[in-house]
């Protein structure tokens, strides 16, 4: 008999936790018929979400699902994002509230906040609704005047500044679809994207600081962005004061161009399914993927979801600890939050810079009251000590999420101690850049959790789990899908619409997603998410493509072939291994392995640099000349290999084996 996987262990576990004693009592989401209420009438539940938003002019027809997997929502209805997150606020009087409570990586202990300033200024800044009002409309306006409109692409390559919340903003005010590339990636990841998406403006910044250090961010790139006929205007922020070149005739500072723009700029009246933004995320090709999201629907599920799962009250101070780059802070950092009116926490540097008790420090100095972040971290923090956040009043607590991959129980159990002192329900959400905001998620008054799992669909949202054959699993393991659609779902892949039907709609049919994970439901309908079924590796809760990095690594001039698999990592999640086979010039040692790991690293970023790489004459490949990814797997995990009578050359296995063995 095999052993139980640690995961059907856990899903026969006898551990739940129920919301805690009197949090029910004080929310506005703790009626469980709502999930009833949503799913006997789909559409007029969304409809309910909408209506809380200010349109400009109302919606036709709340749905069309006529010609799957082609959707439309809110048809006929025009809003403007920027004037949902700010406009509204200043209407109502909320110009000097705050937005954001901004923390630099270098911000001492004695340092006060001040407002009306920006990130140059280092610090801690309270950053109002109206300087954001402010900035978003003088941006806004410098963008039309060089010719930036409507369905015009504007990338932003940013730290994490409140400026970055502004470049979105302000792309959304005129129409223009801004298209955030991770400020960790690459220049050749960042040239890529650009050119994928036709960019016709950047907005960036001189520097960010990492560790103390400026890390230059325009000067790296300038050779990249000079390979890019499309590119007419590059807008540089000065964050660090590194002087960063500006080019003649194409490159502006922002602060003189912001100081000499108009500042009032009218919103640009959308339509519901008018494009918001492009963001690109790996698949299992090397090019990757330019997801699409609209604007109504996307603004509506990310402000629901945000409401009903961090049960947000007037008084809370939120805390998004991801970055702006990747899709938790487009919905849940930017768009969700202010449209929403809350007050957020926005943090520049890394959680253990200058000490490992930094994150601890914030929340007691802000007195947070909502904390959402990634396994990876947490795992982080349990291997720096309890002692670290014991040291700290973290009371203020009352809400603590995770996002970004699914959370071993362990893990879960120590945040609810030591972080929520066992007072605050967790919330474990699960979704996708393709799905624009959460999907499956507790409900901190009404679900009680199990440590592991994400629970279930949010009221609205309907997940199953499929066999190969596509028939339903009612309690067991299969691939997860979602049968309903959902407001923000992706509409497309930026110029590549037969690709968005082959990679998520073939496989089930048309009124079938394909979500890409495995996936267990058990006795109560609680979902487990499992993994991925592609070729994707999730890297403390990045996803980045193995045919990317393997790509990568055959670029480097003595490397001929390359295979990428993704292992369990205590930390990370997911740890990239990698398996390559040199030329003949390629040179021994150490020093080679620490040259491909750089020049990966170089070529898409830090976080895709391999933890090891092993070297062979060739690859475990079958007969026909297919790489056996199975046994790369097996061989990395120490694991006796399963069925080889397709192996060309056992002795490749053995040699791999051998250096694993070794390392």
């Amino acid at each position: 008999m095999p052993e139980k996987s640690e995961l059907d262990v856990l899903l026969k576990t006898e551990q739940t936790f129920p919301p805690p004693e009197g949090f029910a009592a004080a929310s506005e989401f703790n009626d469980p018929g709502i999930y009833e209420q949503a799913d006997a009438d789909p559409e007029g539940w969304w409809a309910s979400w909408a209506e809380k938003l200010d349109w400009i002019e109302p919606w036709d027809t709340i749905l069309d699902w006529s010609n799957p997997p082609h959707v439309t929502w809110f048809a006929g209805g025009k809003l403007n994002v920027s004037a949902n997150c700010l406009d509204r606020h200043i209407e109502a009087g909320r110009a000097d509230d705050i937005a954001y409570h901004w923390e630099a990586e270098d911000a001492g202990p004695d340092d006060e906040p001040v407002t009306g300033v920006g990130s140059h200024a280092g610090g801690r800044i309270s950053v109002t609704y109206g300087w954001l009002h402010d900035q978003t409309q003088r941006l806004a306006n410098v963008l039309r005047d060089r010719g930036v409109g409507k369905g015009d692409v504007v990338g932003i390559f940013m730290p994490m500044v409140p400026e970055a919340a502004v470049a979105m903003l302000a792309c959304t005010r005129i129409g223009a679809i801004h298209n955030v590339v991770f400020g960790g990636f690459s220049a050749e990841s960042l040239r890529e994207r650009m050119e994928f998406s036709d960019a016709k403006a950047l907005i960036t910044a001189d520097a960010t600081l990492r560790r103390g250090n400026p890390m230059p961010m325009k000067a790296a790139i300038d050779e990249a962005l000079d390979t890019l006929p499309a590119m007419e205007h590059v807008i540089v922020l000065d964050r660090c004061g590194t002087g960063a070149p500006l080019k003649e005739g194409r490159d502006l500072d922002w602060a003189e161009a912001l100081a000499a723009a108009d500042p009032v700029c009218e919103p640009e009246p959308m339509d519901a399914e008018d494009p918001l933004f492009l963001l690109y995320t790996s698949g299992s090709t090397a090019k990757p993927k330019g997801i699409v999201h609209t604007t109504g629907g996307y603004l509506t599920q990310a402000t629901a979801t945000h409401r009903m799962i961090f049960d947000l009250k007037d008084d809370d101070v939120y805390w998004c600890a991801a970055d702006i780059g990747w899709v938790t802070g487009h919905s849940y950092i930017v768009y969700a939050p202010l449209a929403n009116g809350a007050t957020s926490i926005m943090f520049e540097g890394a959680p253990d810079f200058p000490t490992k008790d930094r994150w601890w420090e914030i929340v007691e100095r802000y007195r947070a009251t909502i904390l959402y972040t990634a396994p990876t971290v947490i795992r982080s923090f349990m291997k720096w000590g309890e002692e670290l956040p014991a040291a700290h009043d973290l009371g203020s607590l009352r809400l603590l999420g995770t996002v970004g991959e699914p959370i071993n129980p362990k893990a879960w159990l120590w945040y609810n101690e030591h972080i929520g002192g066992g007072r605050c329900p967790i919330v474990d959400t699960w979704w996708q850049t393709e799905t624009g905001a959460a999907m499956i998620s507790p409900l901190p008054a009404i679900t009680t959790t199990k440590p592991g799992s994400a629970t279930r669909p949010l009221p609205g949202f309907r997940a199953a789990i499929f066999d190969n054959n596509g028939n339903e699993i009612e309690e067991g393991g299969g691939t997860l899908v979602l049968t309903r659609p959902w407001p923000a779902m992706a509409r497309t892949l930026f110029k590549e619409p037969e690709r968005y039907i082959n990679a998520y709609w073939d496989r089930y049919g048309k009124e079938t997603y394909l979500v890409g994970d495995a996936a267990r439901r058990d006795e109560d309908g609680y979902f487990w998410i499992v993994g991925r079924i592609d070729d994707v590796i999730n890297v403390s809760g990045h996803r980045l493509s193995t045919m990317e990095i393997e790509s990568s690594l055959v670029s480097h001039p003595h490397v001929a072939e390359a295979a990428v698999i993704g292992v369990p990592d205590d930390f990370t999640g997911q740890a990239i291994i990698a398996f390559a086979t040199p030329n003949d010039e390629a040179p021994p040692g150490h020093e080679f392995t620490d040259e491909l790991r750089e020049h990966v690293a170089d070529r898409i970023g830090k976080l895709a640099r391999p933890k090891a790489i092993y070297f062979a004459d060739d690859l475990p490949k079958t007969r026909s000349g297919k790489i056996m990814r199975r046994l790369l797997r097996d061989i990395a995990d120490g694991k006796e290999l399963g069925d080889v009578s397709t192996l060309r050359d056992p002795a490749v296995v053995e040699e791999l084996q051998a250096q694993v063995a070794a390392s």
